[in-house]
């Protein structure tokens, strides 16, 4: 088996294919992981180079219509204070971002129906007034509404899929539909959006089998961007007493999709680093080039509880910045001073 699984890794690093037998040989064995993450790191060099696009994170609301089994912000749950940030402090927000040297800033919040396309077209283009890249990630909406936001400005859309397993979909996100999932995905390549998805790892009742379509259908979908984080049990939900994602599992996932996807943007995610206390830098050397800290401010930090124990709450965003700044320094690479967009190659 071993060789086998080496030869699938030098397949993948060369002509970056792998059939969904061979993702979930590799997911089976742990036997080769240092050369899994080796070459995946490879890849990453020669695709994308040693800079790390650093992307100025704000969430700004806390508040979800959704209650999905696995998300600490789910409608359902009443143990979470709820908050939202008014637009200009938003747009204030950004603009401190800058003045950290982000060139991207991402929007992050539940899907939270106060933030008319008004409001967030408003939000949108007084951002692009800053000279910077503008991400989304709020959540299904109709095609006129991205529409909408991307003529406002905004330049890429993150959307995880979750699961592309229909039934364990439909069991993690009651009243939601998985079809519906791909039409936003769909929609968003449309209008020409930078796609951003990724799914969750070690979800109750997922299988590798079906880990290996969802890394299938990242790269058939030709997504731009792929972030995938463990599943941590949040006590405020109903899978609170579910196992969890592993740290290695979500590192395979990410330098899988690395091999066969070599030109996107790959992130270094948060929870990474909750389940290891090097998990980003150890991402970093696994194939990702991007990482996102937080730039919210105060108490929003720690409110934004997706799941528990999740790092950096206590720190300011000038920390944040430091912070990872030093830790990419060590490990060899540089901090990007562009707007981060994929190039395809």
């Amino acid at each position: 088996m071993g060789d086998k699984l080496l030869e699938s890794i030098e397949k993948a690093e060369l002509n970056h294919t792998l059939d969904k037998s061979e993702i979930v040989e590799l997911f089976n064995s742990n036997e080769h992981n240092e050369e899994l993450f080796k070459a995946a790191d490879r890849v990453r060099k020669k695709y994308v180079g040693d800079e790390v696009h650093l992307r100025g994170l704000i969430e700004f609301s806390n508040i979800c219509k959704r209650n999905c089994m696995y998300c600490g912000l789910r409608r359902d749950n009443k143990n979470i204070k709820r908050y939202r940030i008014e637009p200009d402090k938003i747009i204030e927000l950004a603009k401190k971002a800058v003045g950290y040297g982000y060139k991207t800033v991402v929007l992050q919040s539940g899907e939270d129906d106060y933030y008319t396309v008004d409001k967030l077209k408003y939000i949108i283009s007084n951002m692009k007034k800053m000279d910077i890249a503008v991400t989304l990630s709020i959540g299904e909406k109709t095609f006129e509404e991205y529409k909408a936001f991307k003529e406002a400005g905004a330049d890429r859309y993150l959307i995880r899929i979750e699961t592309t397993d229909p039934e364990l979909y439909a069991k993690m996100d009651p009243g939601m539909s998985y079809e519906n999932r791909k039409r936003c995905l769909k929609d968003l390549g449309k209008l020409g959006y930078e796609v951003g998805t990724g799914c969750l790892i070690g979800l109750p009742g997922q299988t590798f089998e079906s880990l290996a379509e969802d890394i299938l259908f990242f790269k058939e979908i030709d997504a731009d961007m792929v972030g995938v984080g463990p599943f941590i049990p949040n006590a405020d939900t109903p899978l609170r007493d579910e196992k969890g994602g592993t740290f290695i599992n979500a590192l395979k996932v990410m330098a899988i999709s690395r091999l066969i996807m070599p030109d996107i943007n790959l992130p270094g995610t948060t929870a990474m680093e909750t389940l290891n206390p090097r998990g980003r830098t150890i991402a970093l050397q696994s194939g990702a080039n991007v990482v996102m800290p937080n730039v919210t401010e105060g108490v929003y930090r720690k409110l934004y509880a997706l799941y528990p124990g999740k790092i950096c709450t206590g720190d300011t965003p000038a920390q944040c910045r430091d912070c990872i700044t030093g830790k990419i320094i060590t490990i060899g690479r540089v901090i990007s001073g562009s707007k981060g967009f994929r190039v395809k190659k």
